[in-house]
């Protein structure tokens, strides 16, 4: 299959410094069907908080990209909560629209306390490895459990040294990236020097690390000399980690990722001087920028970054057998990230308990819709750790763990750390040697638009082959719909493009005046599948001690019960009064719907009336619809005599009418319940009873207009009826939490998200109105806003607002 990358990088440049060509440019060919046939997906999910207490819902906006776009490829996301053992706990399915969806998991009440682990993917993703998985650590806090969990302080951390370009090599300086890792939580301040092995006294070269990933420095080696580093922590602890053996000769890759250009160098000792090289540079697996070079001097190559676009570069030399000599990656402009910011204004803030707060997003017509969320500017947030352009730009594309990745991207981000980083990272995309050897992915899973079902029709135990099937679907708030299948030669046919929530239930028949009820059987099987998880999960930095009875709950757990047992306080208020509104409702609309079906000769006092357009009341399952009225309306009494049903009111006969025509009974009890939309039982006289008797018992049908779609008596109540399972229906956030003003005697708010829409709508006219309400000790606010305009540009904010500045 052929899929084309929704967003080229246009830039192809060819630097010819001597008149010769490669005797074959595999790696082009190579690269180039990659780029076009395995287009590479990858999620960042963005959390409604950092921690959770078990029984507590969490909500989540998925964004899935292609390299650096929002993804046309998929248009479902798979959602998946896992235990420490790998145990699936619970399972969700979402749909997603221009690359985003939303969904909430609801943790079970009995989740011990412990690490869990979020995992997101798309079909299209199971095609490539899991790392490639989006898979989320959550803390999930439960008191009653018998261990709790305490951030890891005691694992060791580990160190990694990486020469710049992969090559360390005699007299040429050379800059060293030193990694730590851990299982646990690496140093915030340590520092190391490099000595001699033989004479480990004296320091060639100091450095300090920048943050808890990685240092730097740089020094010339000489051949022949061991070299090693030796690192403490502010703790005390100290490691040494010997350095490559020096070379004698080689390739040495240098770069600099200037604001106008990335700029390298390519040096060598006692390299031929008839060796030929090319390089190669890639942005999202397609080729950005291509030399050939003969000659080896301390000559410097400019890339401009101005046809370029934020993201990693990735630069190869190869030599003329397209065998790798060196490879480095850097971050186009890490000093300008092309990242715009929505303009706030009337900003009203209130620090007063439970108190309105909103603020104004400006007019943009680029952008049709924005996720927002609000949350206490006290409440952690794991998108201050691994925010979306983090993602975006650095760990969906590589699979080693970076603690707070984020802060590269933050605005007071440290350039030379980043740089660093990306000299200690390979890109996981591709191997170029795999690709060049024509060993390319396999391609098992196609995308499906939305959700697919494979039907199959069987006509008196043989393929219904080249039939046409009815198929009559009951939609939810859209009465019935219609639809026409034709089957294959082997009675095969498929559902595509389908978008509904819950199940979907519709019943069928062959399209023939000869077919009888049970003329056909089908079968439907889903066109998708949630896949099994293949690596580990990731390590993390708690772990579990046992619980002293004496132990006291954290603050940030002991809001989190707060919240957990305010919340259920108040959606049983919240409950409450949409079941007294619905109640309300209902009386208004059967009494619309009573006006609507009723003319004024059958309009009375003293009448019952059942609506089945607003409340079916469970007469769906039942047989016929005068069982079903037996005993629901007092003195009213239906009986089977003679194989015929007759009617009574206290004692005296009525009569039937079906549409305000009078019907015998019989007649009336065939009639399909799902046709039905108000049954009405007048009692006593009225002006609509010509033919004499004390009352009626009055059956009016759907119709065209408000009363429902117009409905065949024969269908669908007469035919099978087939169930099939569409995406999971998220459980809704309230946002107008103080609306009503009855819901303010709730005991405690300790809410630590105030507001969460994933859809806010952008008004191209006018400004977009963001309102919240306060808990009861909120004294800033974290705003986070995230968008993409017609371009699939990102408009970014995370921040905090504070009324004190």
């Amino acid at each position: 299959m052929n899929f084309s990358i929704s967003r080229k990088i246009s830039l192809g440049i060819l630097m010819a410094t001597a008149n010769f060509c490669f005797a074959q440019d595999k790696a082009e060919a190579a690269l180039k069907k990659f780029e076009e046939n395995y287009p590479q997906e990858k999620i960042h999910l963005l959390l409604s908080k950092n921690s959770f207490v078990a029984g507590e819902n969490l909500w989540f906006t998925s964004f899935v990209f292609e390299g650096y776009s929002p993804s046309t490829i998929s248009t479902s996301i798979f959602i998946e909560l896992y235990d420490q053992n790998k145990k699936l706990i619970s399972k969700k399915l979402y749909p997603l629209i221009k690359g985003k969806g939303s969904g909430s998991i609801t943790l079970p009440e009995d989740l011990k306390e412990d690490v869990y682990y979020l995992r997101a993917y798309t079909t299209w993703m199971g095609n490539f490895s899991d790392e490639f998985n989006e898979i989320q650590p959550i803390l999930v806090y439960n008191p009653s459990s018998p261990e709790k969990l305490v951030k890891d302080t005691v694992s060791p951390w580990t160190a990694e040294v990486f020469p710049e370009g992969g090559t360390f090599i005699d007299g040429i300086q050379t800059k060293f990236a030193v990694r730590l890792k851990s299982k646990g939580e690496t140093p915030s301040e340590w520092e190391g020097y490099v000595t001699e092995s033989l004479n480990p006294e004296k320091k060639i070269v100091s450095f300090k690390g920048f943050d808890q990933n990685v240092g730097s420095f740089s020094f010339i080696p000489q051949s022949g000399k061991v070299y090693q580093v030796n690192i403490s922590d502010a703790n005390g602890k100290k490691l040494t980690v010997s350095l490559p053996q020096v070379a004698s000769s080689g390739i040495n890759l240098q770069v600099k990722s200037n604001n106008d250009a990335i700029k390298f160098t390519l040096k060598s000792k006692n390299v031929s001087a008839d060796s030929q090289f090319k390089v190669l540079g890639t942005i999202n697996n397609q080729l950005v920028y291509k030399a050939k070079i003969s000659k080896i001097s301390d000559q410097e190559y400019s890339i401009p970054t101005n046809q370029l676009i934020n993201g990693i570069l990735s630069l190869t030399v190869f030599d003329e057998n397209e065998n790798i000599v060196a490879h480095r990656l850097c971050f186009v402009q890490p000093q300008i990230l092309k990242i715009s910011q929505p303009a706030l204004k009337n900003i009203t803030l209130s620090t007063q308990k439970r108190d309105s707060n909103s603020f104004n997003i400006d007019q943009n017509k680029a952008i049709d819709s924005y996720t927002v969320a609000v949350m206490d500017g006290e409440a952690g947030s794991h998108e201050s750790e691994e925010s979306l352009p983090s993602k975006l730009w650095l760990t969906g594309d590589l699979t080693s763990k970076i603690y707070k990745p984020a802060q590269y991207f933050n605005s007071d981000r440290n350039f030379e750390a980043l740089d660093a980083l990306l000299i200690t990272e390979k890109w996981n995309r591709f191997s170029w040697q795999t690709i060049i050897t024509g060993n390319f992915p396999v391609i098992k899973y196609k995308p499906e638009m939305y959700l697919s079902y494979k039907g199959k029709a069987m006509q008196l135990g043989k393929p219904a082959s080249e039939a046409e099937i009815n198929l009559i679907f009951k939609m939810p708030n859209q009465g019935i719909k219609y639809n026409v299948v034709t089957t294959d030669k082997d009675g095969l046919f498929t559902l595509n493009g389908l978008i509904f929530e819950e199940d979907m239930k519709f019943s069928y028949q062959l399209n023939s005046e000869k077919a009888t009820k049970n003329a056909v059987q089908v079968y439907f099987q889903p066109n998708f599948a949630f896949l099994p998880l293949k690596i580990n999960l990731p390590k993390t930095e708690y772990q579990l001690v046992s619980r002293n009875g004496g132990d006291k709950n954290s603050q940030e757990i002991e809001r989190a019960i707060v919240n957990k047992r305010s919340t259920a306080e108040f959606n049983e208020k919240v409950t409450l009064i949409e079941e007294v509104t619905i109640k309300a409702q209902k009386k208004d609309l059967t009494k619309k719907l009573n006006n609507e079906l009723s003319s004024p000769l059958f309009k009375s006092n003293n009448e019952v009336v059942f609506d089945f357009v607003n409340d079916n009341m469970g007469a769906q399952a039942s047989f016929n619809i005068l069982q079903w009225l037996q005993g629901r309306v007092a003195g009213l009494q239906i009986q089977m005599q003679g194989g015929n049903y007759t009617a009574s009111f206290r004692g005296s006969p009525i009569a039937f009418f079906l549409d305000e025509m009078r019907m015998d009974a019989s007649q009336i009890s065939n009639i399909p319940v799902p046709s039905i939309a108000m049954i009405k039982v007048i009692r006593g006289s009225f002006a609509g009873n010509f033919g004499g008797g004390d009352g009626a018992i009055a059956i009016y049908t759907k119709r065209g207009g408000t009363s429902g779609a117009t409905i065949d008596p024969s269908l669908p109540s007469t035919l099978t009826e087939v169930k099939l399972t569409g995406y999971n229906k998220e459980v809704p956030f309230i946002n107008n939490i103080y609306e009503d003003e009855r819901l303010r005697n709730i005991a405690q708010d300790k809410r630590d998200v105030l507001y969460w829409n994933p859809y806010v709508e952008s008004k191209p006219s006018e400004p977009t109105v963001i309102q919240w309400y306060n808990n009861d000790d909120a004294k800033k606010f974290k705003v986070i806003i995230i968008g993409f305009d017609e371009n699939n540009d990102l408009l970014y904010y995370n921040k905090v607002l504070d009324q004190s500045k």
